[in-house]
Order: C-alpha cells, then structure tokens, then sequence
C-alpha cells in the first residue's frame, strides 16, 4: 500500500484529458516522497491495510458531513480507534458509518460561504491548491466537476483521504498528491476551475503564486482564492514579525484592494468579492479529533479582537476571478 493510488491517478488524467498536463507527477511524487521522509508513513500506511471492507448503504456527499452508511455489523469502536489514530483531524466534518469525525475546521460553513457565488462545477476539471484532507474535493465533486485532483505536501492529509475514500468509493475521480505546489508543472492551462483557500498568507511571493495558479488555467477558467485579509481601505499588507496567531510562515495578509490589485496585475478579470468573514472559535476550535490547541488559545485573552501577538483577529475574505 502506498500514500497515492499512483493506478487511479494516472486514469482519471488519461480520462479526463490531463495526460500531457500531469503524466509526470507520479515519478515527481515519488522522488518527493523519497526526498521528504517521515518516520510515521509506516505506521499511518499500517492503519490504512486494517481498515475493515464495508458494503456501503447509502452514501452522501453533498450533507455538511461528508458521509457513508451501512446495514452490515462491524466492530465500531475499533472502526473508531483506527480513525482516531490519524488524528489530528483539521478539516471536515466525515461521518464515516455512524462515526462522526469533528475535525477542527467546520469546513462546511466555508463551502456554504462560496458555492453560491462561483461559476457553477458542473462538467468542470477542478485543482484545489493545499486541499488538506480532500474535504473540498467530495463537495466539489457533489456539484457536478468532472474530476477533482488535491496538492498537499502534509503526508498525513494524504492517508485521512486514503482512509475516506476507502469507505466513501475507490473509482471516483479524485485523488491528492503529496507534493509542493512548486513541483506542479506551470504554464500548461489545464483546468477549468482552481481553488486556492488558506494558501496565499504562507507565500514569500503571493504575486507570483497567483500568476502560477493563472498559468494552469484554460480560457475562461475561474480562480476561487481565500486568504486572510486585514480591514483598510489602502492597497496595503500586514507583514507579521514571527508569528501571526501562533502560525508559522505568515508572509503577507493584504487589505482587499491589494488583493484586487494583485490579481488584476496577473491579467485576472471579473474579479469579484464573494464573502468577508471573521474567523471565529466556533468554526475553528479543539475537538476529540483534534485535541490541541486552536483558534480560541492564539487570541488575546482578555480582547479577542486581537491575536496573541497583538495583530488584528482573523478574517478572511473569498474572490473569485477569470483567465480570458
């Protein structure tokens, strides 16, 4: 068993028209892979081989949580420990056979925030840029896009996905590569849609990281981006000296003006603001399947308006733009 079903990647490029796009990114997985070890791939790949064969009932990707049931008898609390054991959990939720995975993130509340406002999926080739665990991509998937591929180097998102998609369906056309956006071949439009959500604060160049995502774009492709924003009216960014709420790699959070004006200089167009919405400890927060600390221990305790360190609260804003 491997982190990627390199078979089943390679299959929906073949199907899906991505072939000339992506057929290299088995061989830079793997040497990725080698070059980037972790001592806990062993053991995460050894949960993944015990996971129980459940026929599934019913299955439901478009509930807040993505979910699976079954009428066949199964040993849940095993089931449960199993799942447990690749915590943390940050995004979600999954219900996976009446066991109810509270990641930290209510990523749900998210989608709910930006379904409404971009072009529709239907039909569509769709990349999500630092997709997590693939929550996104199920709900992608459920409004209708053709295949749906994740980039996320955590090697950890890449076995929760591997564990969901066991239960949800093996044959969807989804799949995550454990790699660094730098290793995406660039320049070459491929997609029909790119989301981009919590990944523009951690560049040392944002500018630059949207005009890549611009590049994988076909004409009339839609970029779907959140960020971090802070509220002025000038075209200006905060530069966090350290820490920002206890994250590491804050680079820039710009104001939206300068968000605007960045992808309006990457040739983006239509560019419209879909959502402005503080980050609260309800839709961030611990949970049995993230058991550390988070959101509501990175704000000052005593004005939670305030990071730890003393820079404005999180708020995030959703864009959306097109490549003509």
């Amino acid at each position: 068993m491997e982190i990627v079903d390199f078979k089943h990647l390679n299959r929906i490029l073949k199907d899906h028209h991505l072939w000339e796009w992506g057929h290299h990114l088995e061989e830079m997985s793997r040497q990725f892979l080698q070059n980037n070890p972790h001592g806990d791939v062993p053991v995460w790949l050894a949960t993944l081989s015990k996971l129980p064969q459940i026929e599934v009932t019913d299955r439901d990707i478009s509930s807040p949580a993505v979910s699976v049931c079954t009428d066949q008898e199964f040993d849940r609390k095993a089931l449960e420990t199993e799942l447990k054991s690749l915590s943390p959990w940050r995004k979600g939720p999954f219900d996976i056979h009446g066991i109810y995975i509270d990641a930290e993130w209510r990523s749900d509340w998210k989608w709910q925030r930006l379904i409404e406002g971009i072009t529709p999926l239907q039909g569509r080739k769709v990349l999500d840029i630092g997709c997590g665990n693939g929550y996104y991509l199920w709900r992608i998937l459920e409004n209708g896009a053709s295949c749906a591929l994740g980039v996320d180097p955590a090697y950890l998102f890449a076995i929760q996905f591997q564990a969901i998609r066991h239960f949800i369906c093996k044959n969807l056309p989804v799949a995550i590569l454990p790699i660094g956006i730098d290793e995406l071949p660039f320049h070459m439009p491929a997609f029909d849609s790119i989301f981009s959500m919590g990944v523009l604060y951690h560049q040392r160049a944002p500018r630059k990281h949207i005009e890549q995502l611009r590049s994988l774009l076909l004409p009339d492709g839609d970029l779907i981006l959140e960020t971090l924003i802070i509220e002025d009216d000038d075209p200006v960014a905060l530069k966090p000296a350290g820490r920002y709420a206890k994250m590491r790699n804050v680079h820039q959070i710009p104001s939206v003006s300068l968000l605007k004006q960045w992808l309006k200089n990457a040739n983006l167009q239509n560019i419209k603001m879909i959502d402005v919405s503080p980050t609260t400890p309800n839709e961030q927060r611990t949970t049995d399947w993230m058991p550390f600390k988070s959101l509501k221990d990175f704000l000052d305790p005593t004005n939670p308006a305030k990071t730890i360190e003393g820079y404005p609260a999180p708020i995030r804003a959703i864009i959306t733009a097109t490549r003509k």
